[in-house]
């Protein structure tokens, strides 16, 4: 029988990450959590017939099989179904070096992604790959201890040649900013960047455009955007009698805009999402780790606690994995991935989105797998991926799908076109298979695509459930990473610096304020003294000139003169006596 690859360096004992064990509450066989257990309605029914699969295998069948014979190392995904049986002989694998050229998991709801994700993760691990798992619904942190064996694991690992051991693998736990059990995880604002924080924001294109012009406002003047409190501080500014002139030297934006953009932070921020900015900032680099015994570290990063808040979450997934790209060094071709990043419910990273998110997105896909990192997306139907993301991903594992609505039949429509030509009538199975069974396609060791072949997926070997609470909260305690992470730390930025230069421009208007009613006094009490100065106080001159005498001789002066000037003018003249 052929084994899980690394179970042969695997210990006798399962070491699980510290405090996490089994719990009595997590989900028994395999069949029931969606792992194993295959209903006697699939294409491969029951156990009983998979006996009957060994010796020499149908020619059709062989011919699939074959291309599935990889020599390097690989990864067990199950034994091939034909013609309703399930032939343990024919095993259907991933060669380990094509981790990297991405993956899709697809498949109705109930239909076995979350297992077969488990199952991939857990054989990374064996073999020294690190991997990073996004728990939506809370039921991944299993991973850490081991699965509990039962009829229905025993029967699964039967049909499908598996030699199951109940084993644990090393597990971190984390949580966006702290909300929910995990390790906390943070990006500043500025790390987040404008496309990024336009998708969380809901914004449209020329909202996000403006924010990306906020952005370099804010570079360019040394203000630190380090959480939202920052971003709203240098809107606010932007948007106030004093900064609306700035508004002008950034590329004309309006003050509608940057006002819909306050609006909009302020309402995110009242949702209580302000925890998940600041500082310290995650560093994505501690996904790459190893456990001591060589094994790679499964990250599982727990959503359960803000899965109502999708745009959330799933663009945060997005920046992790940005970061990663723009943080590791150029590595080409690998014998092995450095990191295996498993995305699921992907298709909400994609509603809504903007053309430049879209882009980023599939810069990012295109161009991580030259860094070693493999990036698998999860969700319910191929088409909820677009298709320059979708053109990435050679490495494919579908599961059943219903077709109750003309919009479902189109869906499968769509899905079987996505597959290679094959001897199967893909519409039929896709609709048939059950329950842990899947259609899979990956790429060869040389890169090209194998056969098209149905699967009975194998039986993970950790807990296929969650872990207890108190397990899980004193695995996260003992973490080395939690003192690093746990606190929040508010340094000076933006704010901080806003809120000094406000005050120092208010200090300076109140100052010039008292200066000019301290003017207008000092000039009220001089016009009030020269009032209050005694007449007699003048010179002898101004005695004289002010007389009424004086005054009186003035104006007969005038007179007589003016008389004499009126004769000479009029042609008059003086009688002569």
């Amino acid at each position: 029988m052929p084994s899980t690859p690394g179970q042969e360096n695997r210990p006798n004992e399962s070491v699980p990450v510290a405090g996490v064990t089994g719990g009595g509450s997590a989900s028994g066989g395999a069949g029931e959590a969606g792992g194993s257990g295959g209903s006697g309605e699939a294409v491969g029914s029951g156990g009983g017939e998979a006996a009957a699969g060994a010796g020499a295998l149908p020619e059709e069948a062989a011919a699939i099989a074959a291309g599935y014979a990889f020599g390097g190392p690989a990864l067990d995904l199950g034994a091939l179904l034909w013609d309703g049986r399930c032939l343990a002989d024919a095993q259907i694998r991933i060669p380990l070096p094509m981790l990297n050229r991405h993956g899709l998991v697809a498949g109705a709801t109930g239909t076995g992604k979350t297992k077969t994700l488990q199952l991939i993760a857990e054989q990374l691990a064996a073999q020294g790959v690190p991997v990073f798992l996004a728990d939506i619904k809370g039921d991944v942190s299993g991973i850490s201890a081991p699965g509990e064996p039962g009829a229905k694991v025993a029967e699964r690992a039967a049909d499908v040649g598996q030699e199951w051991e109940a084993t644990g693998f090393p597990s971190e736990f984390y949580a966006l900013g702290g909300i929910g059990t995990g390790i906390p995880v943070r990006a500043t604002i500025t790390s987040f960047g404008p496309v990024l924080l336009s998708k969380v924001l809901q914004l449209n294109q020329t909202q996000e455009q403006s924010l990306g012009l906020i952005f370099h406002y804010a570079d360019q003047k040394g203000l630190e955007l380090v959480d939202l409190k920052d971003l709203r501080a240098v809107v606010t500014f932007l948007t106030s009698d004093e900064g609306k002139p700035e508004l002008k030297g950034i590329g004309g934006l309006s003050s509608v805009t940057a006002g819909v953009i306050l609006r909009a932070l302020t309402a995110f921020e009242a949702q209580g999402m302000a925890d998940f900015f600041g500082e310290p900032e995650f560093d994505t680099s501690e996904f790459l780790r190893s456990a001591p015994d060589g094994r790679g570290l499964v990250s599982v990063l727990e959503l359960a606690e803000v899965q109502d808040k999708p745009q959330l979450f799933s663009t945060f997934l997005m920046w992790l994995l940005a970061d990663l790209y723009n943080d590791l060094p150029e590595v080409g071709d690998v014998e092995k991935p450095k990191l295996v990043f498993f995305f699921d419910e992907a298709h909400l990273l994609f509603n809504g989105a903007s053309k430049a998110f879209l882009e980023a997105i599939t810069q990012t896909v295109r161009l991580i797998r030259s860094k070693g990192v493999g990036v698998f997306f999860v969700t319910q139907t191929p088409k909820d991926v677009p298709a320059d993301v979708l053109a990435q991903l050679g490495n494919r594992v579908q599961h059943a799908l219903r077709a109750f609505t003309p919009d479902d039949q189109k869906a499968l429509k769509a899905t079987v076109r996505t597959f290679p030509d094959s001897p199967y009538d893909l519409e039929e199975i896709l609709t048939g298979i059950g329950t842990g069974e899947a259609v899979v396609t990956v790429l060869s060791e040389k890169g090209a695509p194998t056969p098209v072949a149905a699967t009975r997926l194998r039986a993970p070997e950790s807990l296929m459930g969650p872990v207890e609470a108190g397990a899980l909260q004193q695995a996260v305690r003992a973490s080395l990473l939690y003192s690093r992470y746990a606190d929040a730390v508010d340094r000076e930025s933006a704010y901080e610096k806003l809120t000094a230069q406000e005050a120092q421009t208010q200090a300076r208007k109140q100052a010039e304020v008292a200066a000019a009613e301290a003017e207008k006094e000092a000039e009220k009490a001089a016009r009030a003294e020269a009032r209050a100065r005694p007449r007699g106080d003048g010179s002898v001159v101004e005695q004289v000139v002010g007389s009424g005498m004086f005054k009186s001789l003035l104006r007969s002066m005038g007179t007589q003169i003016g008389r004499e000037i009126s004769r000479s003018v009029f042609g008059t003249a003086r009688r002569r006596r």
